[in-house]
C-alpha cells in the first residue's frame, strides 16, 4: 500500500493497547513495529499531549537524539546531532549530518529547519546511517515531518493560546471539498511571546565616573594584587538610554508566522497529485545570550579576559606575563578610559538572564563605526508538487518536484559586552530545487523495490560585514556558493518465507561544490586597513567534488506476530567541501567527506495483548574522516595560520557503540507511560593529519593540544539521555473527561566543542513539563493548561566558546525558565 500514512486517535489506541503507527521509512507504507529500522515515530495526538509545537521539542523523548535551537552567530538555524554524528554550523557551505525532510522535501540547510510542528501527520526520528534511503548527509540519521494530507472532509480546527510573558499562539486548519475529486487544506500559526533575557545598557546599569566598583577574577600588570576596581571608570562606557530599567532589548523573544496550503487532485483512482505551498515569516530579536566566567583545567580565567595566551600550558602560573601573548595585544577598548582600568573582564558578567552586549562599535583608529539591530529576520516559502500513479496493480511511480528560497538576515555581539571586539551581519540567501523519481513495485507475494533517481541544486551567497577587532579584522563578505548533487538507488525487499525478510539497498551519489570568495573594505572605504590581511582572498575560487557508494544490508525474523528482530549493515555519508571562513589566502582549503559504518542489532516487541511496547536496539559505528573546525591553527606555521582560525579538517576516526530502548505501557484504557533511554560511548581511535606546504600537523591527541584529545566526545553528544512520561484519561460523564500528564527528560553533560574543555562544557540536567486537558463529552472542544520547566531549572542550550582561538570568551543561550499557558482548542 502506497501514500500517506493513517494513525489511530489517541481514545482508539488507550482502548486497542498500544497504537499502531504507519511510516513510510521504507519508502512504502509499514507499520512501525514491521520496520527494521531504529525509529521513534510521533504522532498528532502524543505531539499535543506534551506540548510540542517545534520539532526541538520532540528530541526530548526521542534517544539518542539532539535538536537544539542556535545561539546568535549562528542566527535562525538548528543544530541536529543522532548518535554522536552531526553538525552545528549554519554556513551553507558545509553540509548538515543529519536530513530533514519536510512531506519529502530535503531541507539541505542548518538555517530555516527551526520547524513549527503545524498540522502534521507525524514525525519520523530516524536514528542511524540513511544514506540508501536518504542520502547524503544523512549520515547520522534523518528527521522527516508530514502533513496531514487533504480528504476533503470539510472540517477544521481552531487552537487560541495565552501564556507567561504575553505569549499569544493561533493555530488554525481547514479541510474542504473544491469538486469532485478536489480537495484542498490551509494551515497557519501565529506565534508572539516577550524574550526572557534583559539586554542592558552598561553605561545606564553604570554611570561612567560612578562609585560602583568589582572585584577582578584574574591579576594584570597594573592591577597584580586583585584590588577593586571602578566598573565604569571616567571616560568609560558612555550610557545610551535614559530608561529607568537600563533595558534597551528583550532577547529570545518569539515573532513568528508560517502558511501551508494544499490543493489535492484525485482525477482517477490511480492518480493522486497533491500542489504544496508554505510561507513562513521569523523577525524577533537575537537568541538570548550571557557571558560566561569560565576558566582553564588549570584554573586559569579563560573567559572573559582578553588578551589571554591561546592555550595556557598545564600548570602554567597565573602571574604569566599576559602582554606577550600571541596573536599579539589589539586594543579593543574604544573609549576614552584607559585600557588598564577598562578591560574585558568579569565586570561584564551581568546574571542568569541578562547581557551587556551593545550592538555598536565606535570608530577607533583606523577602524570605522560598525552597528547592528540585534534582530533575527527570516523570510523563506516553499512548492513542491507531488504525483502518485498507479501504473498498474502492483506499480507506482512517484515524483517529488521541489523549489525553495529564503532570506535570513541576523546579526551577533559575540562577545556579549560593550568593548569593541567582534560584531557581525548581513544576510544569507539561498535558493534550491530537487527532483526525485521513485518507481514502487511488488513481484508476485515475496518482493517489493523501489527504483529512483534524485537531483538537486542549490545556490546560496552570505553576505556579511565582519568587524573582528580582536584579531585586527574589518571587512565585508559576500560568498556565493554553487552546489549540485545527482543519485540513482535501488532498494529490494524479498521475503523467502513467512517470518523472515531479507532487505538490500544501494545508492550512488555524485555531488561538486564551488565556493567563491568575495572579500572588499569596510564599506569599501580605502582608508580602512583592517581588511589588508583578507584582501588577497577576493576572487579566489575554491571547488570540491566527489562520489560515493552506500549499502545497506537487513535481516528480519518475526519470531511471533507480535515479536520482531533484525540484524542490520549501513552505511552514510557527509560531503565535502571548501572552507567557507579563511581568515587569510593560506587558509583557503578544501576537505574531504566523512563517512560511517554502522552494525546494528534491534528487537521490536508487542507484549501481553499489546499493552506493553518494548523497541531495543543496539549499534557499533565506525565513524571516520570526521570532520572538524579548528578553532586554532597555531601547529601549523607560516604566515595565515594561528588564530583566527576556522579551519574544516578531516580529523580522524572514531568508534561509537550505543543501547537505546523505548517503552510504551498501556496497562488499564485510558493510562499511557512512555519511556525512553539511550547510551553512547564515543571513542576517538585515530586522529588524522593535515599538509600545509611543508607543515604536517596532528589534528589532536597529545602532540596538539590545540584539537580534540582520546577521551573526548563529540560535540552535544550526551553520554546518558532518558525520558519518560505518563497521562491518566479521568471520565467525568456527561461533562467529558479531565486527563492530567507528566513528563520529564534528562541529559548528561555534554561538550560543544570537539576539544572538551570546562569552557564548553554543559552540565548534565533534568526538565519536567505537565500539563492538565479538560474535553468535553463531544470531544470537540478541549482547554489546557501547561507548565514547562516546571521546578524552574537554569540550564543552557548552547555555548559559543571562543577561548581556545583565544578570542577570551565564551557565551550561553539558556533555556526558557518556568512557562506556563492556557490553550482552548475547537473542532468543527
Amino acid at each position: 500500500m502506497f501514500g500517506q500514512a493513517a494513525e489511530q486517535s489517541a481514545p482508539q489506541a488507550a482502548e486497542a493497547g498500544t497504537e499502531e503507527i504507519v511510516v513510510t521509512a521504507q519508502f512504502r507504507e509499514q507499520n512501525l513495529q514491521d520496520t527494521p529500522i531504529a525509529i521513534t515515530a510521533v504522532n498528532a495526538a502524543m505531539m499535543e499531549a506534551r506540548s510540542q509545537t517545534s520539532i526541538q521539542d520532540v528530541a526530548n523523548q526521542a534517544p539518542s537524539v539532539t535538536l537544539k535551537p542556535q545561539g546568535a552567530a549562528y542566527g535562525p538555524s538548528l543544530g541536529a546531532n543522532i548518535r554522536g554524528v552531526g553538525q552545528f554550523d549554519f554556513n551553507p557551505a558545509l553540509e548538515p549530518g543529519v536530513g530533514f525532510y519536510v512531506d519529502d522535501v530535503y531541507y539541505a540547510t542548518l538555517t530555516g529547519s527551526i520547524l513549527d510542528l503545524l498540522d502534521l501527520d507525524r514525525v519520523e526520528l530516524l536514528r542511524g546511517p540513511q544514506g540508501t534511503l536518504s542520502g547524503r548527509n544523512s549520515i547520522g540519521g534523518a528527521v522527516k515531518l508530514f502533513s496531514k494530507k487533504p480528504e476533503g472532509t470539510n472540517t477544521g480546527t481552531i487552537t487560541a493560546t495565552y501564556g507567561s510573558r504575553n505569549r499569544i499562539d493561533l493555530r488554525a486548519s481547514g479541510d474542504f471539498n473544491i469538486a469532485q475529486g478536489v480537495d484542498a487544506r490551509i494551515s497557519g500559526v501565529a506565534k508572539k511571546q516577550g524574550g526572557y533575557v534583559n539586554r542592558l545598557d552598561f553605561g545606564c546599569v553604570y554611570p561612567a565616573g560612578g562609585s560602583a566598583t568589582f572585584t577582578p577574577a584574574f591579576a594584570t600588570a597594573s592591577n597584580p594584587t586583585r584590588a577593586p576596581m571602578l566598573v565604569n571608570p571616567v571616560g568609560g562606557v558612555p550610557a545610551k538610554t535614559n530608561r529607568a530599567d537600563c533595558v534597551i532589548g528583550k532577547e529570545g523573544e518569539v515573532n513568528y508566522i508560517a502558511l501551508r496550503g494544499q490543493l489535492r487532485f484525485r482525477p482517477t483512482d490511480t492518480i493522486d497529485i497533491n500542489i504544496i505551498g508554505d510561507y513562513t515569516d521569523d523577525d524577533r530579536t537575537a537568541a538570548g545570550s550571557v557571558l560566561l566566567l569560565r576558566s582553564y583545567p588549570n584554573g586559569e580565567v579563560a573567559s572573559p579576559r582578553y588578551p589571554l595566551p591561546l592555550i595556557p600550558a598545564t600548570g602554567s602560573s597565573p602571574a604569566q606575563n599576559y602582554a606577550t601573548a600571541s596573536p599579539p595585544t589589539r586594543d579593543i577598548n574604544p573609549f576614552a578610559a584607559p585600557s588598564s582600568l577598562l578591560s574585558y573582564d568579569n565586570r561584564f558578567i551581568c546574571g542568569n538572564y541578562c547581557n551587556y552586549a551593545s550592538y555598536d562599535m565606535p570608530a577607533d583608529g583606523s577602524f570605522l563605526a560598525s552597528s547592528a539591530d540585534g534582530r533575527v529576520k527570516f523570510q523563506g516559502w516553499g512548492v513542491s508538487g507531488q504525483v502518485e500513479w498507479e501504473l498498474a496493480d502492483k506499480l507506482q511511480l512517484n515524483s517529488i518536484t521541489a523549489f525553495r528560497k529564503y532570506t535570513s538576515n541576523f546579526s551577533n555581539d559575540n562577545d556579549v559586552s560593550p568593548m569593541a571586539h567582534s560584531l557581525g551581519y548581513g544576510p544569507l540567501t539561498f535558493r534550491f530545487f530537487s527532483q526525485e523519481l521513485r518507481l514502487n513495485g511488488s513481484i508476485g507475494d515475496t518482493i517489493d523495490y523501489t527504483v529512483g533517481g534524485y537531483y538537486s541544486d542549490q545556490k546560496s551567497v552570505y553576505t556579511s560585514f565582519q568587524d573582528l577587532r580582536s584579531s585586527g579584522l574589518q571587512f565585508q563578505q559576500s560568498d556565493p556558493v554553487d552546489a549540485d548533487s545527482k543519485a540513482l538507488f535501488a532498494h529490494v525487499a524479498w521475503n523467502p518465507i513467512e517470518p523472515l525478510t531479507l532487505t538490500g539497498g544501494i545508492r550512488y551519489t555524485k555531488e561538486s561544490k564551488t565556493y567563491q570568495y568575495i572579500r572588499q573594505r569596510p564599506y569599501n572605504d580605502p582608508t580602512a586597513t583592517g581588511a589588508a590581511g583578507v584582501l588577497p582572498l577576493n576572487g579566489t575560487i575554491g571547488t570540491y567534488s566527489g562520489e560515493r557508494v552506500d549499502y545497506r544490508a537487513n535481516v528480519q525474523y518475526a519470531v511471533t506476530s507480535d515479536v520482531m528482530a533484525y540484524a542490520q549493515f549501513s552505511t552514510g555519508f557527509k560531503g565535502g567541501g571548501v572552507n567557507p571562513r579563511p581568515f587569510f589566502v593560506q587558509q583557503a582549503l578544501s576537505f574531504g567527506p566523512e563517512t560511517l559504518q554502522s552494525y546494528e542489532l534491534g528487537l521490536k516487541s508487542d507484549l501481553f495483548d499489546r499493552k506493553v511496547r518494548i523497541n531495543i536496539a543496539a549499534f557499533l559505528s565506525k565513524y571516520k574522516g570526521i570532520q572538524l573546525s579548528l578553532g586554532n591553527c597555531t601547529a601549523i606555521t607560516g604566515a595565515g595560520f594561528g588564530a583566527p582560525c576556522a579551519l574544516p579538517v578531516n580529523a580522524g576516526d572514531a568508534d561509537i557503540k550505543g543501547i537505546e530502548i523505548e517503552a510504551t505501557y498501556r496497562l488499564i484504557e485510558g493510562m499511557t507511560i512512555d519511556t525512553s533511554l539511550s547510551y553512547i560511548d564515543f571513542e576517538y581511535k585515530r586522529f588524522g593529519t593535515y599538509t600545509v606546504g611543508t607543515t604536517t600537523v596532528a589534528v589532536g591527541g597529545p602532540t596538539n593540544l590545540n584539537g580534540p584529545q582520546y577521551g573526548d566526545y563529540a560535540p552535544y553528544t550526551p553520554k546518558w539521555k532518558w525520558s519518560v512520561g505518563a497521562q491518566y484519561e479521568i471520565p467525568l460523564g456527561n461533562i467529558g473527561s479531565l486527563t492530567p500528564r507528566f513528563d520529564a527528560a534528562y541529559q548528561s553533560k555534554v561538550y560543544t566543542v570537539s576539544a572538551n574543555r570546562s569552557s564548553n562544557r554543559i552540565d548534565a540536567y533534568l526538565l519536567a513539563n505537565a500539563r492538565l486537558t479538560w474535553r468535553n463529552e463531544g470531544e470537540d472542544l478541549d482547554v489546557s493548561l501547561e507548565v514547562s520547566n516546571l521546578f524552574d531549572k537554569y540550564y543552557l542550550l548552547t555555548i559559543y566558546d571562543q577561548t581556545v582561538g583565544g578570542q577570551g570568551y565564551a557565551s550561553g543561550q539558556p533555556g526558557r525558565p518556568r512557562e506556563w499557558a492556557v490553550s482552548v482548542k475547537k473542532k468543527f
